[in-house]
This record gives structure tokens, sequence and C-alpha cells, in this order.
């Protein structure tokens, strides 16, 4: 049975890491710039499956080279959970809430706020989505990296606490959860990849 040294298993596992994180990033900023779905998933996958060679890897990689894995698996946890969670906002409401630049949300109300061109009376929720998300999955990715993921109920309840006025809306509500969860997800899996590969 032909048994490699530790250290080259280590050197293959991080160059293989380095290539999936760059590629992933890659895929991400594509996704980004064109909005389509196949670069996201693709980028999805080689995520999962790097996770997956880091679980049954037997020896991890160097703690120098992990903080450089670190650092753009951060990258690429924060920038490819906005078109991830955008997706998957986008199925779950099937195309029904009109979104703003920001990342918030425009609902028709009874009798007051702004009036659209057709005279329908809308108001503007959940404002500042998208850099609330960038923040959170920031806290989310570098609190697993570091072994504290006790933080991410704290980035969680900080986030509903800032939300709740804007409950009232159903559309609110349910963006927020499922907006938060994919997001969460999406930096939980990246994180977890590279907090395995280190540790």
């Amino acid at each position: 049975m032909l048994v490699f040294p530790p250290q080259l298993v280590a050197a293959i596992l991080s160059i293989f890491l380095f290539l999936v994180l760059c590629a992933a990033l890659v895929l991400i900023v594509v996704s980004l710039r064109r909005p389509t779905t196949l670069p996201l998933v693709i980028a999805g996958i080689m995520v999962v499956f790097g996770l997956v060679v880091v679980a049954i890897s037997p020896v991890k990689i160097p703690v120098l080279v992990g903080m450089m894995l670190g650092l753009l698996g951060v990258a690429v946890a924060v920038l490819g959970g906005n078109p991830a969670t955008r997706r998957v906002l986008e199925v779950a409401t099937g195309g029904r809430v009109r979104e703003t630049e920001d990342g918030g949300i425009v609902v028709s109300v009874p009798a007051s706020g702004t009036a659209t061109d057709d005279g329908e009376a809308v108001r503007t929720l959940m404002r500042g989505g998208t850099v609330i998300g960038y923040l959170e999955r920031v806290a989310v990715v570098v609190s697993i990296i570091a072994g504290f993921p006790e933080a991410i109920a704290v980035v969680v309840a900080v986030k509903g606490i800032g939300r709740f006025p804007e409950f009232a809306a159903s559309e609110a509500r349910e963006r927020f959860i499922i907006g938060t969860l994919a997001s969460l997800l999406w930096a939980a899996a990246v994180g977890g990849l590279i907090r395995l590969a280190i540790w």
C-alpha cells in the first residue's frame, strides 16, 4: 500500500482548497455582474465538495497557509452570500415582492405612503438589507473560523431586534426569515470548510 507523507498530503490539500475557493470566487463575481443561477450553483457545489474533502482529510493544512485561505474564504462567504440569498428569495417569493436597490422591499399600504405611477400607495421596508447581509456574513464566517459559533446567536438577535418594528408586514417577516437562513447557511458552509481545514 502506497503511503504519502503528511506534508505532501497537506500541500496537495492546500493547493486544492486554494483552487476551489478561487474558482468559486470567480463564479460568484460572474453571478454578481450578470445575475444568473448556473455559476452560483456551480460555486455552491464546489464549496460543498471542498467541505467534504476537508472533512475526510487525514491531515490539516499549516496555520499560515490556513490564514491565507481564511481570507479567501471570507471573501467567498461575504460576496457569495448576496447572490445566493437573492436567488433563494426569488424562488421563495415567486417574484411577488419588489426589491429596492439596497436590498429593501416595496409593499403596498392602504392609505399612507408614497404613490407609484399607477396610483398605488407603497412603503419601503427593510432598507439596507444588502449591507446588513454583508456584515452578517462577515461576523458569521469569522466567528466559525475563530471557533466561536455562539456569536451567530448574537448576530441573529441583533439583526432581529433592529428589524422588529418592520415585522408587521408579512412580506418583511418572510423575507427576514428566508434571507437570514440562506445567508447564514452560505457563510457557515464556507466558514466550516476553512475551520475544518485549519484545526
